[in-house]
């Protein structure tokens, strides 16, 4: 029997599992698009650059960071190590701080109308504080878990690990509206630190290098921003010390990040 030439015949079957392999990955975003799944094709993904480096407390598991009129407020977490404090932007000193008493551990903060609100992970209480004193002045009671919370100046916006984010009255802690998370159609759960600016809701997302820009009339995620490549490799060696901490200075339009148990916050801009 003769030599007979296959390469005709392989270069046919190559084609057709192309052909095949393009055919199935039409309607699904599990070809192309990020490796995780967590963003789809359809929703742009913005970068980031520094724009100044600050020193961030190594031991502050950080849940909840706000920045009003010239002061940064933190909330950190820990089974008996939870706190509230008052920090020097430039340095990561504290300059003053409120024990969270066990077990409580202290979740996400945000001022309003010259008040503090903590919540707590596991108990559905959260905490009142004056702004300018740091006495406690009140407690609130809500449903499920708490891990972050912002406000657009009229309610209180609430995550739970879930892809729920629940506004409560101020006064009252009623819940006024629900709005489930989607980018396109899948449902973003994991919703940690917030912070509400621009009209607009920036949310961590536990144990992902991203930001999700949610519309807070719809739920839909706008944007991501992907923050990878934040810490060099080794500044932290915790697993838990993850990104988590979103900050703005709506007077001088600076965006402030940084992560649980971070060496470093970053200033940072967005870019698109």
């Amino acid at each position: 029997m003769g030599h007979m030439n296959i390469r005709p015949y392989i270069e046919s079957i190559t084609k057709l599992v192309v052909l095949l392999l393009a055919v199935s990955c039409l309607g699904t975003s599990s070809c192309g698009g990020t490796s995780s799944g967590t963003t789809t094709d359809t929703t742009p993904t913005y970068g980031y650059e520094v724009v100044n480096t600050f020193s961030h407390a190594r031991d502050s598991f950080t849940q909840g960071l706000e920045y009003r009129q010239g002061k940064l407020y933190e909330s950190a977490g820990g089974d008996g190590t939870s706190s509230l404090r008052l920090v020097e932007l430039e340095s990561g000193r504290v300059l003053d701080k409120v024990d969270v008493p066990m077990p409580y551990f202290a979740e996400g903060i945000t001022l309003l109308n010259g008040k503090i609100y903590q919540l707590t992970w596991q108990h559905g209480v959260g905490f009142i504080y004056d702004a300018n004193t740091f006495s406690k002045i009140g407690q609130f009671n809500y449903q499920g878990e708490g891990w972050g919370l912002t406000n657009d100046g009229q309610s209180l916006i609430l995550s739970d690990g879930t892809n729920r984010i629940r506004f409560l009255d101020p006064d009252s802690f009623k819940v006024t509206k629900t709005i489930p998370v989607l980018d396109g159609n899948k449902p973003i759960d994991s919703l940690n630190e917030l912070e509400y600016f621009d009209g607009q809701i920036y949310s961590n997302i536990w144990h992902r290098d991203l930001i999700a820009i949610i519309n807070p009339q719809t739920g839909r995620v706008n944007a991501w921003v992907d923050l990878k490549g934040l810490l060099k490799p080794g500044d932290v060696r915790d697993e838990e010390a993850v990104l988590n901490g979103i900050a703005y200075d709506s007077a001088n339009k600076r965006l402030f990040v940084t992560g649980k148990l971070w060496p470093k916050l970053f200033e940072i801009r967005i870019k698109h």
